[in-house]
């Protein structure tokens, strides 16, 4: 019985995982839609007004009540919030200027930078074999990005930026563990996107830096304009999607190993190329193509290497290769 239990919990784990990989693509869809003509601050906002509605109003009911929302960790929870709003702004920011396929492959270096913090901040063991993939996956990411070439722009460096937020927050999903529902640790998210999209269009929504002429600069600087009936329902609906997504992500990991569940968010990255190609007519190049197999090769690896070594440790435990 345990075992079948077991099964469905992974079973749930992986589905979830998959669901919140395709929210969180379509997500990035909508804000690329709308990144010429509105401030990022303000769609940011919007969205997160409709998401945390959505949050109290069904996930937290159904995840055991309001009471749930109370935390022993809520510093844990802010910084990890922080996290992902840095990781959300800056991959945003870069989509203004960029195709969606290539900023998606850029940021999907983040399992690779997560190895790195787990050495750091978790005092983690890690092998030459996962030292190799990570630095092959970096080597990857500098394809890319195509520094020293007329190709290059500053822009593709926030998808690295996003990279390093979201690997923040995994480390800070570990230390808050399962203690927490995943509706809490959604419902915080979406707080900590509020106060931070608040505060910078009290500050810079008046549009005054605007008009540099980069797409980038102009998404973050532009002025607060109120949303055409459309524009809003395409906010409505990411933010629907997007706070599903959180709840998603969270509870796949409350529910399943890191090493299982990790795989399947590499679905956003074939999703992303999906969209780029037949809603915005963005093909990746033949270099573009070679990094994004670098990188999703080098990432797969690592996951694999730690699934085998969570297989390992409670026979004989090893560092990992």
């Amino acid at each position: 019985m345990s075992e079948r239990v077991a099964i469905s919990t992974s079973v749930i784990g992986i589905l979830s995982a998959s669901g919140a990989a395709l929210c969180f693509s379509l997500n990035d869809v909508g804000v690329k839609l709308l990144s010429g003509d509105y401030p990022l601050h303000q769609i940011v906002l919007v969205r997160s007004l409709f998401g945390i509605t959505l949050t109290l109003g069904i996930f937290v009911p159904l995840d055991g009540g309001y009471a749930g929302l109370r935390t022993s960790k809520l510093h844990l929870h802010l910084m990890r919030g922080l996290c992902v709003v840095l990781a959300n702004m800056a991959f945003f920011l870069g989509l203004a200027a960029m195709p969606l396929p290539e900023a998606t492959a850029i940021f999907f270096v983040s399992p690779l930078i997560i190895t790195v913090f787990s050495v750091i901040f978790l005092r983690e063991k890690v092998g030459p074999m996962r030292w190799a993939a990570v630095g092959v996956g970096l080597a990857g990411a500098v394809l890319m990005l195509r520094p020293g070439t007329d190709s290059f722009h500053w822009a593709a460096v926030l998808p690295l930026i996003a990279a390093f937020g979201y690997a923040g927050l995994n480390i800070l999903t570990r230390k808050i563990g399962i203690a927490d529902r995943a509706s809490t640790m959604a419902f915080y998210l979406q707080v900590v996107f509020i106060a931070v999209s608040s505060v910078i269009g009290l500050t810079i929504g008046d549009g005054r830096h605007a008009g540099t002429g980069d797409p980038s600069l102009d998404f973050l600087f532009r002025e607060w304009v109120w949303f055409t009936a459309g524009d809003l329902a395409i906010v409505a609906a990411i933010g629907c999607v997007g706070a599903c997504g959180g709840y998603l992500i969270s509870q796949a990991y409350r529910l399943s190993e890191a090493a299982l569940i990790a795989p399947y968010e590499y679905l956003a990255l074939i999703t992303a190329i999906i969209w780029g190609i037949t809603i915005f007519g963005e093909w990746p190049d033949a270099l573009a193509w070679l990094g994004i197999a670098v990188i999703l090769c080098s990432g797969l690896f690592v996951m694999w290497r730690e699934a085998v070594r969570n297989r390992q440790t409670p026979k004989t435990p090893r560092m990992r290769r």
